[in-house]
């Protein structure tokens, strides 16, 4: 996988550039110029545009636009600090294929790209909840929906990991909580997706938390 890094914290981008290369990830540029990452964009050609929000001029929004503009189609991946709804859902309309926190883990980030690469959008699961608000609030008519449970064919297991994504849980929380594996929680989670007919945990998770099922979740 071939990365470009634009953000304008030089500290925080020389730190992810070795991260990411320690874990077989290629970072053909780094740099903080806006500018200078479109132009680069357009000469490397990168498989994932990993790109910091708040930025100088240009900010990393109006870089995502000038990309897109420029026909650009490689996957850009928003990280940042902000869990701004509205940065979240430009970011999203705008064309990013991911919207990343910084204060997340190393190996979530990583898979977090592989994820993208492979033709996903991810969000941060914390902000599932904002995104399904979003959702929505953007609404102008109710959904005619079926009157059926979307939640009807999964087993007690696989609804309970439901209420889990729903609150912004990994799938290492999740399976320390429960106290399984991390691959066992990953095979209910595909389960999930599949039943609810979904292709990413947000959307399960904007799902779950539309339907109230965050809400009817019980502690103990």
């Amino acid at each position: 996988m071939r990365v470009i890094l634009i953000d304008d914290h030089t500290l925080f981008r020389v730190g992810l550039q070795g991260l990411l290369e320690n874990r077989s990830i290629e970072v053909v540029s780094s740099l903080g110029d806006g500018k200078e990452g479109i132009r680069l964009a357009e000469e490397l050609n990168p498989d994932i545009i990993l790109l910091d929000m708040r930025m100088p001029d240009p900010d990393g929004l109006t870089v995502l636009r000038k990309l897109r503009e420029r026909k650009l189609e490689m996957p850009v991946v928003i990280l940042t600090t902000s869990t701004d709804e509205n940065d979240l859902v430009e970011s999203l309309r705008n064309g990013a294929n991911g919207y990343l926190l910084k204060d997340m883990e190393p190996d979530a980030l990583v898979q977090s790209l592989h994820e993208v690469q492979s033709g996903k959008t991810v969000v941060a699961p914390e902000l599932a909840v904002l995104l399904a608000k979003a959702v929505q609030g953007g609404e102008t008519e109710p959904r005619s929906e079926p009157a059926d449970n979307p939640f009807s064919e999964l087993t007690p297991r696989e609804t309970e990991i439901l209420t889990f994504l729903a609150n912004g849980q990994s799938n290492k929380a999740i399976a320390r909580d429960l106290g399984i594996s991390d691959g066992t929680v990953k095979l209910h989670v595909k389960a999930i997706l599949r039943k609810l007919g979904v292709h990413s945990r947000v959307e399960a998770a904007v799902i779950a938390v539309e339907k109230g099922l965050r809400e009817s979740r019980k502690h103990g």
